[in-house]
């Protein structure tokens, strides 16, 4: 026993100070370095923002080389801004340390939100351009857009379809092209989006169909008399609010949501939008009180599943229903452009589902009933704020574990 004791009397031979075992450090060791063969390093996030208040979001590993390939670009929605996006980025960054850089845009903040899609979608455009020269090792893009920033992010890509950012602009506003000829050049770039290969398209509460159509706006609960006001008023949020209730007639053209579903003049909109390998809707069945189910779907109201086909997940408790669309036949058309030389005799809402809808759409259906952060579902969906939309980070799991690299 004396043996045993040390001068205080209180500790063995084979402890330290401090009351620790020496066998507990042997096989804390051994623990560490068996969790280290499988466990990666992950480094800081290293956050660069400019001077717009955008951000990019990637691990910086010390001592190792880090050259991420994809692009995710995400964008926020109406009076939003790039750190609405912030919980998701993150969370990105710490499933695919290596392989992706998060860029949060905030050319389209706050204000800025009011200019119009086209406005907007044309910043977006430059931005993202802007952010692919800082990346040179980037080869593939994919975007994430909040409500509003769906419309933007679509309208961006048409822009950027089957464009060459290396080529140098001319004082003239000419381009140099590379000598190959404008055929070679066309075929090169083709299905690719700011020369870049288009991967996932993501949005989340996005009204595709506006907000327009019968109960797409749920605050209004379903009064035609307030969706009519709402629509004969949309001139209070701008340009924007005239594109969502598609009450812009600019030089006598048909709305721009609707030219949004085709082809149109030098936007290749459609195009743009099928040559993404993914496409994904993300919407909330109940609760938003911004976007109907509907538009945010991009279903007709009488295909949204019944109650009783939707069922909550242990993983992914909020997620509901989970669907993938095969793209619907396609039938001859006439244009769009002569078909709606009449426009306001048609149904737009049905012109825009029968056009978006010959694309495979993978629809994810949220419900956060139950949760007390069910009224604010429209911003839950995104994670806005942790602090106040915690409740939507199993949605952004699911984003994160089906995401295609």
């Amino acid at each position: 026993m004396d043996a045993m004791e040390s001068e205080g009397g209180s500790r063995t031979a084979h402890q330290e100070p401090g009351g620790r075992n020496n066998n507990d450090d042997i096989i804390n060791n051994r623990r560490k370095k068996r969790s280290s063969s499988y466990l990666p390093k992950f480094g800081c996030l290293r956050t660069e923002t400019d001077e717009d208040g955008s951000f990019d979001v990637e691990v910086d590993v010390e001592g190792e080389p880090h050259a991420p390939s994809h692009l995710v670009v995400m964008v926020n929605g109406i009076i939003g801004s790039a750190q609405d996006w912030r919980f998701a980025a993150k969370q990105f960054l710490k499933h695919y340390p290596r392989d992706v850089v998060v860029h949060c845009s905030e050319c389209n903040s706050s204000m800025l939100t009011f200019d119009g899609v086209d406005v907007m979608g044309e910043r977006l455009a430059e931005e993202v351009i802007s952010v692919i020269k800082r990346h040179p090792t980037v080869q593939k893009i994919s975007f994430v857009g909040h409500s509003l920033g769906g419309l933007v992010a679509r309208y961006a890509i048409a822009k950027l379809y089957g464009r060459d950012i290396s080529r140098v602009s001319q004082g003239n506003g000419a381009s140099q092209t590379d000598g190959l000829g404008d055929k070679c050049h066309e075929e090169k770039f083709r299905g690719k989006i700011a020369g870049l290969e288009p991967v996932n398209f993501i949005t989340s509460a996005t009204p595709h169909l506006g907000s327009r159509g019968h109960r797409q706006v749920p605050v209004f609960c379903g009064f035609l008399k307030l969706e009519k006001v709402a629509a004969q008023t949309s001139w209070f949020l701008g340009r924007t609010g005239k594109h969502l209730f598609l009450t812009d007639h600019d030089d006598e053209r048909p709305p721009l949501l609707l030219r949004m579903v085709t082809d149109h003049e030098d936007l290749k909109f459609m195009s743009a939008l099928q040559s993404f390998r993914r496409h994904v809707a993300y919407a909330n069945t109940h609760f938003d009180h911004i976007v109907g189910w509907s538009s945010s779907s991009i279903r007709h109201r009488r295909e949204l599943p019944k109650n009783k086909h939707l069922s909550r997940d242990d993983r992914y408790p909020h997620i509901v229903h989970v669907e993938t669309s095969k793209a619907a036949t396609s039938e001859q058309d006439v244009s769009l452009e002569n078909k709606v030389a009449g426009f306001e005799r048609i149904d737009m809402e049905d012109e825009m589902l029968r056009s978006l809808t010959k694309l495979s759409w993978e629809r994810v259906d949220v419900n956060f009933g139950g949760s007390k952060q069910r009224f604010m579902a429209h911003s839950t969906i995104q994670v806005k704020s942790y602090r106040i939309n915690s409740d939507g980070a199993d949605v952004i799991q699911h984003m994160i574990d089906n995401f295609l690299l």
